[in-house]
């Protein structure tokens, strides 16, 4: 008879190349690239399997996989991974993580503890972002940054840190455009209205930014704020159709949180209006 973790393994492996309990094998195994896949995998079929977790947490810390340049491969995938499989077993490593000599480490387990939404991880995040943490190295290629200053700040606005608001105005400023914007969205989150509006407008004005990246960068931080008054902007923004609704869709969704369904708000009505007329 059929579990339902043999089922969930069927269902998967229709639409990718192994199954979950191939994948956990591979993980275990010798071939480095088998492993560094299967971590991928894991992250990517979002599969919430207590062994899958222990695997690779415990690939948090591998010393096989190491390139040339000193990068961790395995590391960044299993830091990724765990993000999405929402199980805060994981916290402390991933903090543990934010040691590594490797930047996208550091970065994906800044990003992951975002995820995981454990306030436990401030303190640590904070120490990253004045870099007072030995033994890491900058980025390996321009702008060859200290730390991952924008998965961190973002980090920061997620969890709430009103506390160290002082520790982010400096960003505000910072010469990297991006960074700026992830400050400003930081501040938003942790600003009470009607002040926060300030660091809302600082973003939309990024919308017209000449950079295409950037723009899009913009866009999804709007998104992830759900910043109401920027919808007219998204939606006229140089940019792919598909972001841009990608965008709207997360000020629809704060919209829906402030107005559970069946009632609508007028900004609510007013977005899915502008959503419809991108599709």
């Amino acid at each position: 008879m059929d579990t339902p973790f043999d089922k969930q393994s069927d269902a998967l492996s229709d639409e990718s190349a192994i199954t979950i309990t191939q994948a956990i094998a591979n993980l275990q195994g010798e071939d480095l690239g088998l492993r560094v896949y299967a971590a991928w995998w894991l992250g990517r079929f979002r599969v919430n399997d207590p062994q899958a977790i222990d695997l690779l947490i415990s690939a948090l810390f591998d010393e096989d996989d190491r390139t040339s340049a000193g990068g961790y491969p395995l590391r960044r995938n299993a830091a990724r991974a765990l993000g999405k499989l929402g199980d805060n077993r994981a916290v402390a490593a991933l903090i543990k993580a934010l040691e590594c000599s490797d930047f996208y480490v550091r970065e994906a387990a800044a990003q992951s503890l975002e995820m995981l939404g454990d306030r436990s991880c401030i303190p640590r995040l904070v120490e990253l972002l004045n870099d007072q943490i030995a033994g890491t190295q900058p980025a390996p290629e321009p702008p060859n940054l200290v730390q991952p200053f924008e998965a961190i700040l973002e980090a920061l606005g997620t969890l709430g840190a009103i506390e160290v608001v002082p520790d982010i105005l400096p960003f505000l400023d910072h010469e990297i455009p991006r960074i700026q914007y992830a400050a400003a969205r930081a501040m938003y989150q942790l600003t009470p209205n009607p002040e926060a509006s300030q660091y809302g407008d600082r973003l939309i004005q990024a919308l017209s930014n000449p950079d295409l990246q950037l723009r899009r960068t913009v866009l999804s931080d709007l998104g992830a704020i759900g910043y109401l008054p920027a919808a007219d902007a998204i939606a006229e923004t140089l940019a792919e159709n598909s972001l841009k609704l990608i965008s709207l869709k997360g000020l629809l969704e704060k919209q829906l949180v402030q107005t559970p369904l069946p009632n609508l708000s007028e900004g609510a009505m007013k977005v899915m209006t502008l959503m419809d007329d991108l599709l």
